[in-house]
């Protein structure tokens, strides 16, 4: 998945091998602390999750799951499923989404350009209703389908296992730290998680989610009160963060302002999490190299009002 692509090469080889960009002016006052961050939307479909869903296609393919005259079934949010939709175009396959009816008007765009079928499910209840739909969908159907389920799929997590975390690891020529990641089907923080603490146990894993139920920060789950991922083990992370939407508009604007980078909600969201532990070491004197997932950019996310809105007057710590 991760060597540089050559001409006639498959959709597959365009995947991985992401750069890891710095962030000069963040931490250009904490002595001691490097902040990176995996730029994911250099990705072929545009976000980290054509990661997790290549490698789930890939292994149904072997398995013998998904083949011709098969129609790929997952509940998203949006980037897995725009992942799937430019696979399906690519490969050959039938892809049918469940997916909230309140995601961006970019996302939908994207998704009608490749094709996929979607089933819109009720906005407020948000990633857990469109699973729920695809459950339905996938039981009634079981011949018709193959549910891809990438929230209880092995195959999620083992995309990072595989690359997210050896590309990391090479890039930072195994001076990494920490390793910062927000949950949502929470595949990226517990694949990269493992493989980087096997590589060097000291190594700190901290994850994050909204605050609240209630939140704007889209993909990402608030764990208590959702469907809990079947793949997500809570005893992984050294540490758990939570994250007021409000911080990371802030983080958005701040980082398309100050660092020329325009990136996506939970991307910025990543940034406000990593900055806090960065701004905890640089202050207990010890020096860090830390890195996060910028899980896409903002393309899909110019339509929200929130660039429009003044920098807030909030006390939040960023």
């Amino acid at each position: 998945m991760t060597p540089p692509a050559q001409p006639g090469s498959s959709v597959y080889e365009l995947i991985g091998s992401t750069p890891l960009v710095r962030l000069h002016k963040l931490v250009r006052d904490l002595p001691g602390i490097t902040l990176l961050a995996k730029a994911e939307w250099t990705n072929p479909a545009g976000s980290v999750k054509d990661r997790p869903a290549a490698s789930i296609v890939q292994d149904a393919q072997a398995r013998g799951l998904l083949t011709p005259g098969k129609t790929l079934l997952d509940a998203t949010s949006g980037n897995t499923g725009i992942a799937f939709a430019m696979l399906g175009a690519a490969l050959g396959f039938p892809v049918h989404l469940a997916m909230p009816s309140n995601v961006s008007p970019e996302r939908k765009r994207i998704l009608k350009a490749y094709g996929a079928f979607i089933d819109w499910t009720a906005p407020d209840e948000g990633s857990d209703g469109a699973i729920r739909r695809a459950r339905e969908l996938a039981g009634n159907h079981p011949t018709r389908f193959f549910y891809a389920d990438q929230y209880s799929n092995d195959a999620n997590w083992l995309a990072h296992y595989r690359t997210t975390a050896p590309e990391i690891w090479a890039q930072t020529a195994g001076r990494v730290t920490h390793f910062v990641a927000g949950l949502g089907t929470s595949g990226t923080f517990m694949g990269t998680s493992r493989r980087l603490k096997e590589l060097n146990p000291a190594l700190q894993a901290i994850s994050f989610q909204p605050d609240s139920p209630f939140h704007g920060l889209e993909g990402m789950k608030h764990m208590a009160s959702a469907i809990v991922p079947a793949i997500y083990n809570p005893h992984l992370a050294d540490r758990n963060l939570e994250i007021e939407t409000g911080a990371a508009y802030d983080m958005a604007r701040r980082l398309a302002r100050e660092e020329g980078l325009l990136v996506g909600i939970s991307a910025a969201a990543a940034v406000v999490a990593t900055l806090r532990i960065a701004e905890e070491e640089a202050a207990a004197g010890r020096s860090a190299v830390l890195v996060t997932i910028f899980p896409d950019n903002a393309d899909k996310y110019l339509s929200e009002r929130f660039w429009d809105e003044p920098e807030s007057d909030s006390t939040y710590s960023i």
